[in-house]
């Protein structure tokens, strides 16, 4: 019987040894970690730990039930809730509703009219009765009222603040619930109507239970100022190559057509960290559209994206700066995604137009350890030219949206950003459309959106070119009117984790019938098979 109960006790404080060491081993997620996973340029080129489901909350009709069901590409996606509740005799709206340990990690917002200015929103957290976070949506969401720009910022700033695209990327953690709700007394819901109109966009990630999350407290945001105001700093300084990295390698020449630059490097312990290219033609638009960029990371060819859209300036110079992409105005274009690879990486610059291309390419290089989370950076690339649009029914079209597919990924890897290149051909606008991202294999997407401009930040059409360290309007005179709009979105914490697979499309919704070119470049990275 001793015997027994020795063996017991040794098995019980065994055990309590494995919990204890567990629990101190995993990672806790706090308001100051995810600050500073926002400023670690190796962060998004590791599948995450602890792994984390990413969601979107928006004001997307409600009618879009299916994509077989008549009103999958219906448009009134504004002032749209989960429900209305009274809090205190407040009328308030719920935008938000979530179970289980996350944080709130991007907030898009606009506003059509003063009325809908005047929406007040709140925070709850861990069903506490009281708001953590409270204010009006505006000063709240886009003006710096809780973090500096680039945290929080509007877009354009040329732009009436009713038609600017309000973002806040300051994150927002709790460890078992969390509610956004908003406030205005000039609302009115009628089947008939929706008034004012008030657009929301709320990504969320969403963690495996068990993970421990501290929850963000009001005092958080004061007394961890200097924190906030450093993640702040570096991402507005982002997008510049560090002069401490080495320039691993630099070619220049006059190519032929069907001739390539290239670029190798075979090393350990290495990631490339800024990738640049000039190209000097007698035709720009056909350089930057011919000019294939292929790379290949440990035998694999991960990216072939013409350089126009891939650096994201179209097909012809737009200078702008992000955290991962910059044009200059003398045209050199730059990439600063760190792409690690486990011992060697190519990048060749194919000249696939019909005229000599001068090709001037350099790399740097940072030290990278390689390990089993390690993914290669990727981008795929779809065009869809001379497209034809539905048109709405309004304007004497037919209404048949369709969805144009940004990218069908297989394997596991987390979605980074995307970029549109679009040539309109009339004078109208051609984005009322959605982004539907599914990932997984799910029936209904998990991000489901209220427009193309919504998705990348800005709002209301509006074509005035506007840079941010995470989303960026280099070129937006196509518009209202025939021309080109060049629209970017990067992803940090709301980055998308896939295990198995991930399908994003958006759907082609112009607002009359007509043909336009439409391509897509999808940025994420994907583990080696």
């Amino acid at each position: 019987m001793k015997k027994s109960i020795s063996v017991i006790r040794f098995v019980i404080v065994f055990s309590a040894i494995i919990i204890s060491s567990s629990c101190r081993n995993q990672q806790i997620i706090t308001f100051r970690s995810l600050l500073r996973e926002m400023t670690v340029a190796e962060a998004v080129t590791r599948f995450p730990d602890p792994s984390y489901r990413l969601v979107q909350y928006s004001s997307y009709d409600r009618r879009s039930i299916h994509p077989d069901s008549a009103g999958w590409f219906a448009n009134n996606d504004f002032t749209q809730f989960i429900r209305e509740e009274i809090n205190d005799g407040r009328r308030e709206y719920v935008m938000l509703e979530a179970e289980g340990p996350g944080a709130i990690v991007r907030w898009w917002m606009t506003f059509g009219n003063v009325n809908a200015l005047n929406s007040y929103v709140r925070v709850y957290i861990d069903n506490h009765p009281s708001p953590v976070i409270e204010g009006m949506a505006p000063q709240l969401i886009g003006k710096g009222l809780l973090a500096p720009d680039p945290l929080s910022s509007a877009v354009s700033p040329l732009t009436e603040p009713q038609r600017q695209g309000y973002n806040l990327y300051l994150p927002i953690p709790f460890s078992r619930s969390c509610k956004v709700t908003l406030e205005n007394d000039s609302i009115v819901i009628t089947p008939q109507r929706r008034s004012p109109s008030i657009y929301y966009n709320i990504c969320a990630r969403l963690y495996e239970k068990g993970t421990r999350v501290v929850s963000m407290k009001s005092e958080m945001i004061s007394a961890d100022s200097l924190a906030v105001s450093e993640c702040a700093s570096a991402i507005a300084a982002a997008g510049e190559a560090d002069p401490k990295e080495a320039l691993k390698s630099f070619t220049a020449g006059k190519y032929a057509p069907g001739t390539a630059c290239i670029v190798r490097v075979n090393k350990t312990g290495l990631a490339l960290s800024s990738f640049s290219l000039s190209l000097t033609a007698a035709d720009t638009a056909a350089a930057l559209k011919n000019t294939m960029i292929h790379m290949r990371f440990d035998g694999r060819e991960t990216v072939a994206v013409p350089a126009g859209c891939l650096f994201g300036t179209g097909y012809s110079y737009n200078s702008y700066r992000t955290r991962f992409s910059k044009v200059d105005e003398d045209g050199r274009m730059s990439l600063f995604w760190l792409m690690p690879f486990r011992d060697s990486c190519e990048i060749s610059v194919f000249n696939g137009s019909a005229d000599s291309v001068i090709i001037s390419a350099s790399v740097t290089m940072a030290p990278y350890k390689w390990d089993i989370s390690s993914m290669h950076f990727a981008a795929s690339w779809h065009e869809y030219s001379a497209v034809e649009t539905a048109g709405s029914e309004n304007t004497g079209g037919t209404g048949l949206h369709t969805d144009l597919n940004i990218a069908l990924l297989k394997g596991r890897g987390v979605y980074s950003g995307d970029a549109v290149v679009v040539f309109n051909t009339a004078d109208a606008w051609w984005g009322e459309g959605d982004e539907k991202i599914y990932v997984d294999g799910e029936r209904f997407p998990s991000s489901f959106g209220t427009g193309t401009e919504d998705y990348f930040g800005y709002a209301w059409c509006r074509p005035e070119p506007f840079a941010h360290p995470l989303i960026s309007q280099p070129a937006g005179y196509g518009n209202f009117h025939p021309g080109m709009t060049v629209n970017m979105r990067y992803r940090i914490l709301d980055a998308i984790p896939f295990n198995e697979s991930i399908r994003a499309d958006i759907e082609l919704w112009h607002w009359v019938k007509t043909v336009i070119d439409y391509s897509v470049t999808s940025y994420y990275y994907i583990s080696p098979v």
